[in-house]
């Protein structure tokens, strides 16, 4: 089967809004690149206002030690939970100093199908802070209508496994459908089946920065 396209960061970064978020959208492939670049994970909320999360943290460090994420690779925030819009600017500024000091080659956000508030709030302004930068949009299932992947990353049965066993570590969460094994894998396989692979990770397209380049005729 061909390969399409193999692409790479040097610098990958991840932007979520809650704890959860980016491991949802992204679990799978950042088990599968973890060994292979360097990455930073950025939750901008920690939810700690709210006494019913009071051990989403914990749940949170140990969600991305089994996606392999160093803890030094982690940053949570402490922006206030529905709330981002109220907070646009400081956001902006925040994803401006995440740019400076970090210097990504590739970003993923929220895809612009999202409605929360927060997650809409994050996409719009890591969009103008990283105007020369690929940026990618991942899928938080409940709370996006309409997405639809335009870009799809190839990942195996191991990364599947790590995200499943991933998102078991949010026992705060556990009751909830989009936290369940089955709704995690068949997500994987449709996204796999739409780029025909056997699991596939599914982004949409909100920029791509890129140059073409042919090798050399032998």
């Amino acid at each position: 089967m061909n390969q399409d396209m193999t692409f790479y960061g040097r610098r990958v970064l991840f932007i979520g809004a809650h704890p959860d978020d980016i491991e949802i959208g992204c679990g799978a492939l950042i088990a599968h690149i973890v060994g292979q670049t360097e990455i930073l994970c950025v939750t901008l909320s920690d939810n700690q206002k709210n006494p019913d999360l009071i051990n989403l943290v914990d749940e949170h460090y140990r969600s991305m030690e089994v996606l392999g994420v160093p803890r030094e690779k982690i940053v949570l925030g402490n922006f206030e939970t529905r709330r981002f819009p109220h907070q646009r600017q400081e956001i902006l500024e925040y994803i401006l100093k995440l740019r400076r000091e970090f210097s990504p080659d590739i970003v993923f956000v929220h895809t612009k199908s999202d409605i929360h508030q927060d997650h809409v709030t994050i996409t719009e302004e890591a969009l103008r802070a990283f105007r020369g930068t690929t940026v990618l949009g991942y899928d938080v299932i409940r709370s996006s209508y309409g997405f639809f992947p335009s870009f799809l990353v190839e990942v195996n049965e191991s990364d599947v496994n790590k995200k499943v066993e991933s998102l078991a570590q949010y026992t705060t969460y556990k009751s909830r459908y989009y936290f369940g094994a089955d709704v995690t894998r068949s997500t994987l396989v449709r996204f796999g089946a739409i780029g025909e692979r056997p699991f596939a990770e599914g982004f949409d397209i909100l920029r791509v920065v890129g140059t073409f380049g042919c090798p050399p005729e032998k």
